[in-house]
């Protein structure tokens, strides 16, 4: 699988058939999965602990393996809480976006690391 060839809905299936193949769906709740989408989260940034900004660039490349597995895991949790609960993911994401868009105008918030409020 790769980004340029897999949709979304390819990936639901995979993880669809791995979850049921071992009857974990009896798991899955919205609570139990955003629990586990915190845990892994916490898992990738634990990678990151103590180090500047920019070591982090050099600490990818050192570990990439452990973050390419944390990121995995965390994707995999977010897909199965999207599974769990009916959302389509693709439309969550552009609807987020519209609405980034709306409170970041660009011309306010074009090199800027405030948040909306303060623009």
């Amino acid at each position: 699988m790769q980004d340029n060839s897999t949709t979304i809905n390819d990936l639901k299936a995979v993880i669809k058939k791995f979850v049921a193949d071992r009857e974990w769906q009896q798991y899955h709740s919205p609570k139990n999965l955003s629990m586990q989408i915190a845990a892994e989260s916490a898992e990738l940034m634990e990678l990151f602990l103590w180090i500047d900004s920019k070591e982090s660039f050099d600490e990818v490349e050192k570990n990439r393996e452990a973050v390419e597995h944390e990121i995995a895991d965390i994707a995999h949790a977010i897909i199965c809480f999207c599974i769990c609960t009916n959302i389509d993911l693709a439309a969550a994401l552009e609807k987020k976006m519209i609405h980034n868009a709306q409170k970041y105008p660009i011309e306010k918030a074009k090199g800027k690391r405030v948040k909306y409020t303060q623009l």
